[in-house]
């Protein structure tokens, strides 16, 4: 049977590993070894300059709007504050998985301690639960602006939006906290090389000499549960929306809701291309993998402050009188 290009990079990675270690046994090492881009190692330092640009737009972009949603007292509304909220989920899993990538790429620093990959690995599946419900809490927000405005002030307050965001938060965190807890458990004793830039929950269990079967079971629950039961709430809040009855109010939804709905597409639709891609590429590169999910870290962190800044009128104002002051 022919082998793919991706079980032929894992191997070789395997088979370095063992070579490296001269083939003794280890139980939960002190520290991992981050590959960084298999394949690529000697391009590695040009590839840190568009990722290095993003992620640096992706810090001025998102500060830019947290500092204008303060400075601004008209943008204080739950939309807004919901889109701060969004932001900062944004920033949190780049700002984890990028300078530790560049320092792989700049200066070979590829060994990250025990605790600290599964660190990393609880920021970045949590920030992405809350992420996601962050994006049904604005479909919410949306919602009641558009069908029942005359409540709007009411329903929506500070305190409310406040319970709302603490609630987001600790969904995020119940739910992910049991991936590093389970996986902690495993004993580690086939290698400690990660073929990823990061600590990529299924490529850290992969690595264990244990039936991981519990960890992937609760992953793909997990995943089914908070994807399903969020993109389902947007589809209903939408659909109450859109089923406004003159078509001129329908038109006017879109560009009330137009910025929402782009974030949710490059959310979602990044997220959907990393799964496919990891469940049913298995005839592409590594490489090729490893670029993707450190796309869908970058891109749509980088995207949303140009979505909102290009079609929020009150952001588009502000930030011009910023730069005119």
């Amino acid at each position: 049977m022919q082998e793919t290009p991706f079980c032929l990079s894992v191997g070789n990675l395997l088979s370095y590993s063992m070579s490296d270690s001269n083939s003794t046994d280890f139980t939960n090492p002190s520290t991992f070894i981050l590959l960084g881009i298999p394949g690529l190692e000697a391009v590695q330092v040009w590839l840190s300059i568009p990722f290095c640009a993003m992620y640096a737009i992706v810090i001025l972009g998102n500060f830019t709007i947290l500092f204008i949603v303060k400075r601004e007292p008209s943008l204080h509304e739950p939309m807004y504050y919901f889109l701060c909220m969004l932001v900062i989920a944004d920033m949190v899993p780049s700002t984890a998985v990028v300078p530790k990538m560049l320092s792989i790429f700049w200066f070979n620093s590829r060994e990250i301690n025990f605790g600290a990959c599964f660190i990393q690995m609880f920021c970045l599946l949590s920030c992405s639960a809350v992420h996601s419900g962050i994006l049904v809490a604005m479909a919410f927000d949306r919602y009641v602006a558009i069908c029942d405005p005359l409540r709007y002030s009411t329903t929506l307050t500070n305190p409310v939006v406040a319970k709302i965001g603490l609630a987001l938060v600790l969904r995020g965190v119940m739910l992910v906290l049991p991936y590093p807890f389970l996986a902690r458990r495993w004993p580690y004793c086939r290698t400690n090389i990660i073929p990823y830039t990061y600590c990529k929950h299924i490529a850290v269990v992969k690595l264990a000499c244990a039936d991981i079967r519990l960890s992937s079971y609760y992953s793909l629950a997990v995943a089914f549960l908070v994807t399903g039961v969020d993109v389902f709430c947007i589809a209903m809040s939408y659909t109450q929306i859109l089923s406004l009855p003159t078509k001129d109010a329908r038109l006017k939804t879109f560009g009330t809701c137009g910025s929402h709905f782009c974030v949710i597409l490059a959310s979602y639709i990044a997220h959907l291309f990393s799964i496919l891609t990891e469940r049913f590429g298995h005839n592409m590169a590594l490489h090729f993998h490893v670029l993707m999910n450190n796309m869908y870290l970058l891109v749509p962190p980088m995207l949303n402050p140009i979505i909102y800044g290009v079609r929020s009128q009150q952001i588009r104002e502000s930030l011009l009188q910023l730069f005119t002051h």
